[in-house]
């Protein structure tokens, strides 16, 4: 079998799995990168390198990193200058024109990190984790002007567990990922497997995450709550307020789904040696992880060690 020409296009951890994987399956050439100019991040805002970036570079991989690919081309002739016949995309972070998608012989792939036609958009893994969706996982498809709508080439699922939370899933999903490039893909250059119209009567949107959502609210249900922290674990976290200071919560458990007073959302209902409850619009959630204002992440048993808590305090305004 003769290597297949690959142009790359992605920027964080999750993408650069899958560039790993290419690099090493003598079935594919590499021929060039495209990703994410460096951005401000730490602390301290130093200029940093994307994953991608930072692994293309390792193996001496031609990289470029446009700030708008559509905008300059330049660029663009310098992708084409590769010979790539296929570009595989994995959260890259543009919007490709037609002239890019055009330039390849087998055009565009992209891994997606759901179940298409479910959860297009920015935030797949976080709004399936928010939904409390029992089934996600990841697919290949072929890249078309219309966002994540391509014809599917190829999906792998697994079973949602319930203490699985966003970072986790992410590791999870770009490993899947490589299984798309290791069999699908190639099947689908070769002639071998034909892609999949998407339902479009089933489509649900995966709008980007804002800051906004992260402050808690303890009128919603027990599992409501519990899917929030876990859907929002790599960011912008949940958050809510003790004793008139903000405070994270970063790992729950959802004791149980039972109605309850509603005049005592909030309030803190029970307390154990190394956890406490806090009651939801329905149902208890057990607190397991925070980090106060100010201070680093600790247990509950941590927390409850330097804390003053006590049954009938509440969390919240």
């Amino acid at each position: 079998m003769k290597k297949l020409k690959v142009c790359f296009l992605g920027t964080p951890q999750f993408a650069a799995v899958s560039l790993k994987y290419l690099l090493s399956d003598p079935d594919y050439e590499v021929v060039g990168v495209v990703t994410q100019p460096d951005r401000p991040a730490g602390r301290k805002l130093q200029m940093t390198a994307s994953d991608v970036k930072v692994l293309a570079r390792e193996h001496g991989l031609p990289v470029l990193t446009p700030e708008n690919l559509r905008k300059e081309p330049e660029v663009l002739q310098q992708v084409k200058s590769w010979s790539a016949q296929i570009a595989v995309v994995v959260a890259f972070g543009q919007i490709l024109n037609d002239e890019f998608l055009g330039s390849f012989e087998y055009g565009a792939v992209n891994i997606h990190g759901s179940l298409l036609p479910k959860w297009r958009g920015a935030a797949p893994i976080q709004r399936s984790l928010q939904n409390g969706d029992r089934e996600t996982g990841v697919a290949l498809q072929k890249i078309v002007k219309q966002l994540d709508a391509g014809d599917v080439i190829g999906v792998r699922r697994i079973q949602v567990q319930d203490d699985w939370n966003a970072n986790f899933m992410y590791a999870k999903l770009a490993e899947m990922g490589t299984e798309l490039l290791k069999f699908d893909l190639k099947d689908f250059v070769y002639g071998a497997l034909i892609p999949v119209k998407q339902d479009e009567s089933a489509v649900t949107v995966a709008k980007k995450i804002d800051k906004s959502e992260a402050e808690i609210n303890w009128n919603l249900s027990s599992e409501a709550i519990h899917n929030q922290v876990r859907a929002f674990s790599m960011g912008p976290g949940s958050f809510t307020w003790f004793n008139e200071k903000k405070i994270k919560i970063h790992k729950t458990c959802v004791k149980n789904k039972s109605d309850v007073d509603p005049t005592r959302n909030g309030f803190v209902v029970g307390m154990e040696k190394e956890t406490f409850f806090v009651q939801c619009g329905q149902g208890l959630l057990e607190v397991l992880e925070v980090q106060p204002e100010s201070r680093n992440r600790m247990s509950s048993a941590d927390f409850l060690k330097s804390h003053s808590v006590e049954n009938k305090m509440r969390f919240g305004k």
